[in-house]
């Protein structure tokens, strides 16, 4: 075998470190921990071991360091020394793989299990290759050879067991399970394979031997035995499949499983009285635990979304099990999804409520009758669903975010300023940064409301260091510092920043028109409030007077008495919505510029 290689890269290389010892080699002989320790002669000279390890342990160093091309050569002097040297082989093998050399590959990993034929590792990797390559006989002869070599691993038998069913050789199938069986114990899944095993045998005596057998296994456990009686309602056997519940029964009335199973039954036999009379019993049965309804429901919901679609049939079932007394909120909320995916909000409310009343912290539920509140702009409905919330859930941002707003649309400034300062008590390290900037941003608009402006620049500040590009908080902090005539370089920077993330938003471009007026820029400033006026700026009353401001001090005097008689009309209208209500100081100054047709600034 060509041992030496030269390669420039390869895009990965997954190599399992295996060191060997050095100077004599250890083995134990038998199977018990007691065996004497068997020293084996190293078949190296002192001389020739010391050079082997020390290339063998920088062909690990250069490996872990990346340099690939110099631990080949390292590997391949290991093997100049010493060609039997087994974890050398099998590095040199999985290079081969990865430069998709599989003979070389092979070959060199095939020595490395010959040269170490007790190594576990070396055999199971020529398995799992002669597996990936769909090579099952080979795979098969290794797998055999390590099942009788390792007789206490379990991973051989679990190998073969995929192997013969690929082939097909269903009796070697149950042989291997059998040998699982006596290695780890009678189990369901194990008896349930050989169970399919012998019916693709055509063995059905055999087959329903196997369940029967392990029922008998465990006779106390209804569980077995109400799978034997599965077995029998899906291959024909319905009468032995009746009978066998029937006993569970008798052992355990109110047992779930065998009750279900029932139901199955009854359906099976066209029963369609006696199968919703036993759904019933079952879902309206203060003994069968919330998992077993959930898990019966899913199956009832997947059923009817395959067959008749009939979500009134499935919301009666749920309404009929929300009456009962509840273990936990689970039902219920799965009510809730169910019914929200049907477009049944007005049905889902008041499950939602339950939901709420079982299980006070469930936010999701809460954040769900919120969204209905909100659509429906009922603030006092948004204001008692988020009160009680800030008690269970103190640190679900969301709520006290609705609940300020609320205060804030119902014009109570200092309740909705209550609200945020509670808000921002809680924000951590792992607050939404985007939740908590609009937060201090609202607060800047609440302090501004109440006049006090020092508070509110500093909130925006805030506002701003949580997330730079808030640009709500740009535009208002910007637009309050004009009206001020305070900071109007910072104000004008902050504004341009929203015109170019937004440049079709009316009130950004009315912000940035103003401040370039105030910085006397008025032809600059022109040009931005008649990009205002086109971008629904028209139907604010004041971007129309700021547009007669500027047209006046531009020098078109008739057009600037247009928009202020405009903007004074549009000053009676209700306000949009984001905008206040104009105040009579601002009323006042414009009827003085209509009155005397001329711009006043105050």
């Amino acid at each position: 075998m060509n041992r030496r290689l030269k390669y420039v890269s390869m895009l990965c290389v997954c190599l399992a470190g295996i060191l060997v010892s050095c100077g004599t080699v250890k083995r134990t002989s038998g199977s018990s921990g007691n065996e004497a320790v068997v020293e084996e002669k190293d078949p190296l000279t002192p001389e020739q071991r010391r050079k082997y390890d020390y290339f063998f342990l920088e062909a690990l160093r250069m490996k872990e360091k990346g340099d690939l091309d110099a631990a080949f050569e390292m590997y391949s002097h290991c093997l100049d020394i010493y060609p039997q040297g087994a974890a050398t082989l099998f590095e040199i093998s999985r290079f081969y793989m990865f430069l998709n050399q599989p003979e070389k590959g092979e070959e060199a990993l095939k020595e490395a299990v010959e040269a170490d034929p007790k190594s576990f590792w070396y055999k199971q990797t020529l398995a799992a290759y002669y597996q990936g390559k769909g090579n099952y006989p080979k795979a098969i002869y290794v797998y055999e050879d390590m099942a009788g070599q390792f007789p206490s691993r379990l991973e051989p038998l679990m190998a073969l067991i995929d192997l013969y069913t690929r082939t097909k050789d269903y009796q070697q199938v149950v042989n291997t399970l059998n040998r699982l069986e006596a290695l780890d114990g009678k189990s369901e899944q194990i008896s349930m394979e050989k169970f399919r095993m012998y019916l693709a045998m055509n063995n059905d005596r055999q087959a329903f031997t196997e369940i029967e057998n392990l029922a008998k296994e465990y006779p106390y456990d209804m569980r077995y035995l109400t799978i034997l009686g599965d077995v029998y309602l899906n291959n024909g056997k319905e009468e032995e499949a009746y009978e066998t519940y029937q006993k569970v029964l008798k052992e355990e009335p109110g047992y779930a499983p065998a009750l279900l199973s029932m139901a199955s039954y009854y359906e099976k036999k066209g029963q369609d009285s006696l199968y919703q009379v036993q759904l019933d019993t079952i879902l309206l049965n203060d003994n069968v635990d919330s998992d077993t309804k959930m898990n019966i429901m899913r199956q009832l919901i997947l059923r009817s979304e395959q067959t008749d679609k009939d979500s009134t049939k499935i919301a009666g079932l749920f309404t009929s099990m929300l009456r009962e007394k509840q273990e936990n909120a689970d039902i219920a909320m799965l009510a809730a999804q169910y019914l929200l995916t049907k477009k049944m909000d007005k049905e889902a409310t008041p499950v939602l409520h339950q939901v709420l009343e079982i299980d006070p912290e469930n936010t999701p539920a809460r954040l769900q009758l919120l969204s209905f509140a909100i659509r429906e702009q009922n603030m006092d409905e948004v204001i008692k669903l988020c009160t009680p919330a800030l008690e269970y859930t103190p640190d679900v941002l969301e709520f006290y975010y609705y609940m300020g707003l609320a205060y804030h649309q119902k014009e109570k400034t200092d309740e909705a300023l209550e609200v945020f300062k509670k808000g921002v008590n809680q924000v951590t390290d792992k607050s939404n940064k985007d939740i908590v900037s609009d937060f201090y941003a609202i607060m800047g608009d609440l302090y501004h409301i109440k006049k006090m402006n020092v508070e509110a620049y500093a909130a925006y500040d805030s506002a701003l260091v949580y997330k730079e590009d808030n640009i709500g908080a740009l535009n208002n902090y910007a637009y309050y510092l004009s009206v001020e005539r305070k900071n109007l370089d910072k104000a004008e920077e902050m504004s341009y920043r929203t015109v170019k993330a937004e440049p079709t938003n009316g009130t950004y471009l009315d912000t940035y028109a103003w401040i370039l007026f105030e910085k006397g820029k008025y032809v600059e400033a022109k040009i931005y409030i008649d990009q205002a006026m086109q971008s629904d700026g028209s139907k604010s009353s004041v971007v129309v007077e700021h547009c007669g401001d500027i047209y006046y001090m531009n020098g078109d005097r008739e057009k600037a008495l247009e928009y202020w008689l405009q903007a004074e009309k549009l000053s009676k209208e209700p306000p949009q919505e984001g905008s206040e209500e104009r105040s009579e100081k601002e009323l006042k100054l414009l009827r003085k510029k209509i009155a005397q047709k001329k711009y006043f600034a105050e």
